[in-house]
C-alpha cells in the first residue's frame, strides 16, 4: 500500500480536537498556517510554562490511521483531529521511523520527524480510557508510545488530503524518543 495523507486539521485556539480542513499550508520552520502550535519556539502550554524559548520541536503532529482503527476496534469512538493530530496518515509506519527522517508530503512540503508524541491525561478528557489505550509495554517492560510522532517543517508547501507521503532522508538519529 502506497503511504497517504488521510486527513488534515488545524486549531487557532490550544484545544485538544483539531477541525478538518481541506488543506493546510506548511511554513519551513514555523508549523501550519493557522495553528495554535505554530512557532520557532515552543508553543505547548506546559512547555511554555518550563521554558519559553526553547526550539519547537512539535511543529506538526502526525497520527497513523491504523492507530484509530485500532482504538474503534477496541470500542472508541475516535475520529480523525480528536487526538489533536494536525495531519493523519496510511500505509507508513510512523512510530518505526528515526529520528531525523524526512517525509515529503505532497508536492512540496517536507518535514522532518523529531521524535514521538508523548500522550498526556487530556486523552481521558476525549473518551474516558483513552490515554491507556496509547500506550502499550515491550516484553522487557518499556512503555510504547502509539499516539504519533512529532515533526518541524523542513519544506513548506500545501498538504492535502490524498496527498503521497514518501520518505525524503532517512533519519540517521536513534529510535525515535519523546519531545
Amino acid at each position: 500500500m502506497d503511504a497517504s495523507v488521510v486527513a488534515v486539521h488545524l486549531s487557532p485556539g490550544h484545544t485538544m480536537a483539531k477541525a478538518a480542513v481541506e488543506s493546510v499550508r506548511l511554513i519551513a520552520g514555523l508549523g501550519l498556517e493557522g495553528d495554535a502550535h505554530a512557532g520557532a519556539t515552543v508553543k505547548h502550554r506546559s512547555r511554555v510554562a518550563r521554558d519559553p524559548a526553547q526550539p519547537n520541536l512539535r511543529q506538526v503532529h502526525l497520527i497513523h490511521a491504523e492507530l484509530h482503527d485500532q482504538l474503534r476496534a477496541a470500542g472508541f469512538a475516535i475520529a480523525t483531529g480528536a487526538m489533536g493530530e494536525n495531519i493523519t496518515t496510511r500505509g507508513i509506519d510512523l512510530l518505526g521511523l528515526t529520528t531525523g527522517t524526512q517525509l515529503r508530503l505532497g508536492a512540496e512540503a517536507v518535514i522532518e520527524v523529531t521524535g514521538l508524541r508523548n500522550p498526556c491525561a487530556q486523552l481521558d478528557g476525549v473518551q474516558p480510557g483513552l490515554m491507556a489505550a496509547v500506550l502499550d509495554h515491550a516484553a522487557d517492560g518499556a512503555l510504547i508510545r502509539k499516539a504519533g510522532v512529532m515533526a518541524v517543517v523542513v519544506t513548506g508547501g500545501s498538504v492535502s488530503p490524498g496527498d503521497p507521503i514518501t520518505v525524503a532522508v532517512a533519519g540517521a538519529g536513534g529510535p525515535l524518543q519523546p519531545v
